[in-house]
């Protein structure tokens, strides 16, 4: 490993995104001696984050170089690995139109951001200046790998797959292992004894396949006895009804939550805990960000701001050090192109797999047929993502009606010219559609 890595964080200004991956970068002896770029537009957080940073840097003595810049030629200019967090300002206010405007019109979707009405409008405003990240990549860096955190998941990484082929990137989500607890819980056993496999599309995932280490034997049984009371009385941080029911009607288990699995359902509000999924909206993000950012005031104002950046449990640096040290690791939860991963499924699709991480990237692991009245489901959101994409792309608005018309969330032609017309005024300065 001879050339010195240049490692960039796109949307560093986010602090729950900028901080912990800075925090996980530190941590890593395999990228000792790195340059860390930290890129954002939003000139007041990056220069916090930065502050932090270097703060970190100097108190434990480590051998990285830290910058900042509000400029991307400059951030991407011989980068080698391209972490990128980004969402259209303001966040939250938008994600709430995108939820709002919907149920104005009779819509009964249960999130909406990363499946129907809003998900589409989210992914109209987010694919635009991504693909422009990856123009400026595919010029100023073309042999960077890009590791992509954004929402919507899928559409993202489509847009990104279809504009750019050649482009070597991954995307990552962390429900997946998140969801892990709940099912050591479940089976009242370490998640050390389970061995565990799943994937699907991202959000709209299942647990594959289950089974103990000490014994051998296969862990579903155990989980379809148990797990859909557990589930339906669960009170977390989001609803879990609705995996209750998919887990007893589909005999797999989904590894995330109402307000995730439900948004690519026409039925899910029946099924879904509404409450606890408003309850989730209300308080993600928004809170933990004001949170965050005050306590990092706090603490560069006492100089104390190396104590906030710490190591989280996101996988990007991992998967760097795998690729740099040629580790074949299995990465358990990331989104790729199919190519064959599941048979049953479009080859176009992007799909959330594990993978083998070495110095060729991120290789799928090869699972055969998907379960098909779960396959059914992921292919009709698949043909959904297929329109956005398009849509999105050519900025088109006769595919932007039709991707609404095919999505299992809306109710008749009324409902989606309504939402289209209505959400193209109120965020008429964040779409722009032909």
């Amino acid at each position: 490993m001879d050339k010195k890595q240049k490692i960039v964080l796109i949307g560093a200004g986010s602090l729950i995104f900028g901080i912990g991956a800075v925090g996980n970068i530190l941590a890593s002896q395999v990228l000792e001696g790195a340059t860390i770029c930290l890129h954002d537009i939003n000139t007041e957080t990056l220069d916090l984050t930065h502050q932090a940073s270097q703060a970190a840097i100097d108190h434990r003595k480590l051998n990285f170089e830290l910058t900042s810049t509000t400029e991307r030629y400059e951030a991407l200019k011989d980068a080698t690995f391209i972490l990128s967090s980004i969402e259209v300002a303001p966040r939250y206010p938008l994600l709430d139109l995108d939820y709002r405007i919907p149920q104005e019109f009779g819509n009964r979707q249960v999130s909406g951001e990363n499946g129907g009405p809003g998900g589409l409008f989210h992914s109209l405003r987010i694919i635009p200046p991504v693909i422009e990240i990856c123009d400026d990549i595919n010029k100023i860096c073309p042999n960077a790998f890009l590791i992509n955190l954004s929402n919507p998941m899928s559409r993202v990484c489509l847009a990104i797959k279809r504009k750019h082929p050649n482009l070597k990137f991954v995307g990552l989500c962390h429900e997946y292992h998140h969801f892990l607890p709940i099912l050591k819980n479940i089976l009242g056993t370490p998640l050390s004894n389970l061995e565990i496999k799943g994937g699907g599309l991202n959000h709209f995932g299942v647990f594959l396949s289950i089974k103990y280490k000490d014994t051998g034997k296969d862990a579903y049984p155990d989980l379809r006895k148990k797990g859909p009371e557990f589930l339906a009385n669960l009170r977390s941080y989001d609803g879990f009804k609705l995996i209750s029911f998919i887990l007893k009607t589909y005999s797999y288990c989904p590894y995330t939550t109402d307000s995730h699995f439900g948004e690519y359902l026409g039925w899910a509000w029946e099924k879904a805990d509404i409450p606890r999924i408003r309850h989730f909206w209300a308080s993600h993000g928004r809170v933990i960000t004001k949170y965050r950012l005050d306590k990092l005031k706090q603490l560069l104002e006492k100089g104390k701001g190396h104590k906030i950046v710490k190591a989280d449990d996101e996988h990007a640096i991992p998967i760097i050090e795998g690729i740099l040290t040629d580790a074949n690791y299995i990465e358990d939860s990331v989104n790729i192109p199919n190519d064959g991963i599941f048979t049953n499924l479009p080859e176009d699709a992007i799909v959330e797999c594990p993978a083998i991480i070495n110095k060729n990237g991120v290789n799928g692991i090869k699972f055969g047929d998907y379960p098909k009245g779960l396959a059914a489901l992921l292919g009709t959101q698949y043909l959904v993502q297929d329109l956005v994409v398009e849509a999105a792309l050519h900025k088109s608005k006769e595919l932007v009606l039709q991707a609404l018309l095919a999505d299992p969330v809306i109710e008749n032609y009324w409902q989606a010219k309504s939402i289209l017309n209505q959400m193209l005024k109120v965020q008429a300065d964040y779409i722009n559609l032909e």
